[in-house]
């Protein structure tokens, strides 16, 4: 498989065989199919495998609300199959592209369009949708992707709109969404747990916030259930029940599946611009709770998280929140987010340390990476433009 901007599909899930004609005969039509973000296509990758070709707009590095539409996307919206989306108001400038795209398959409601959201439980509903006050998540915290549990249910949903819209190819879509579901498995709770309780009961258990409790609780063969657990989450115990920062409110999905604690948001609401009021409130209550670590992600002012940071005694993590060039899959990123916040909290209590000597953490293998995230130019086609379907050079 081909290295992909979008994407970056290199070595993951090896253990898939996909379904080939003999040599010589024509290969059927690909799925065109255009995701809003890299974390969604990058699922749609997975599991179409050779019978997708897959364009992503935004990744990890751009403010997924902003991104500002160019002529070259409309012409990929024209041409798609299936087109993919959070599906809430995440993407404020999706309406806009769809309306100049024109492609009536891939409407909301038509076959070709995927909600990603769809059947996901959402967190930080207020009480009435309004934008009367600037707030920009009215129906609900729409950032699904920063918790690698719920990816499960968007690659499911995205499975489903590959099967309405290619329905001859529904063993193969079915077949790597159970490898897509596995691997996430396998990556959030670690081989031993899986092995032993399946991922059925471990869902109920993180459905009901009782898993961690669940496994300090009991024990197998004299020895406690959390010895057994394993992966990001074995990784996360470290920042469990610990506090933070946040600049925008795009980390609750992450917070609520490792157990971290949110006191404040350096915004005052999703995407109002904080005031030097509002930042001094911030920092008092950051040094009055002892709140040690911020996180941002990366296209935020990062000037101004280093000095919040810097007034409350606190480590900036600065991070991308999706695949990137420099994180070219999800698996990259999610391992990025935990050993970046693992580190910070060590960093915090031992202002000495720059890097954690943690087992949990060396568990993934560190790169070597600090702890603030630069981002690297992306390799786009013809110096920023995506090149249409079709085109060999379409990911650089």
């Amino acid at each position: 498989m081909r290295r992909l901007r979008r994407i970056g599909v290199i070595g993951i899930l090896v253990c898939i065989v996909w379904a080939q004609g003999p040599p010589g005969t024509a290969q059927p039509k690909k799925v065109r199919v255009v995701a809003t973000l890299t974390n969604y296509g990058f699922v749609a990758q997975l599991i179409g495998g050779p019978y997708v070709e897959v364009v992503s707009i935004a990744d990890g590095t751009e403010d997924p609300h902003f991104v500002k539409p160019k002529p070259s996307y409309a012409v990929l919206v024209q041409n798609a199959d299936l087109f993919i989306s959070t599906g809430l108001d995440l993407e404020l400038w999706e309406p806009a592209l769809l309306a100049k795209a024109g492609n009536a398959r891939i409407m909301p409601g038509s076959p070709g369009y995927v909600s990603a959201s769809a059947g996901i439980r959402l967190l930080e509903v207020p009480a009435m949708a309004s934008r009367a006050e600037g707030d920009i998540h009215v129906y609900g915290n729409p950032h699904i992707y920063t918790s690698p549990w719920l990816m499960k249910r968007v690659a499911a949903n995205i499975a489903a709109g590959l099967i309405r819209v290619d329905p001859a190819h529904r063993d193969i879509y079915e077949h790597n969404l159970q490898h897509f579901k596995d691997e996430v498995d396998r990556r959030l709770f670690g081989d031993a747990l899986v092995q032993m309780f399946g991922g059925d009961l471990l869902d109920r258990l993180v459905e009901s916030g009782q898993l961690i409790s669940f496994l300090r609780s009991k024990t197998y063969q004299g020895q406690p259930l959390i010895d057994r657990l394993g992966g990001w989450l074995k990784a996360g115990l470290v920042f469990r029940d610990r506090k933070v920062v946040c600049y925008h409110k795009d980390w609750i999905y992450f917070a609520t599946l490792f157990g971290q604690q949110i006191v404040d948001y350096i915004e005052p609401k999703p995407g109002i611009p904080p005031s030097p009021q509002h930042v001094a409130q911030v920092i008092e209550r950051m040094q009055k709770e002892n709140v040690r670590v911020l996180i941002a992600a990366v296209y935020f002012d990062q000037e101004k998280v280093r000095t919040v940071a810097e007034r409350a005694g606190a480590v900036p993590v600065v991070i991308p929140m999706g695949v990137t060039a420099q994180f070219p899959t999800y698996w990259d990123v999610v391992d990025f987010w935990v050993r970046s916040i693992a580190e910070a909290f060590q960093r915090a209590g031992n202002p000495g340390i720059r890097e954690s000597g943690s087992p949990a953490i060396r568990e993934f293998g560190r790169s070597g990476r600090s702890t603030i995230f630069i981002p690297a130019p992306l390799v786009r086609a013809g110096a920023g433009a995506i090149r249409p379907f079709g085109s060999s050079a379409v990911w650089g």
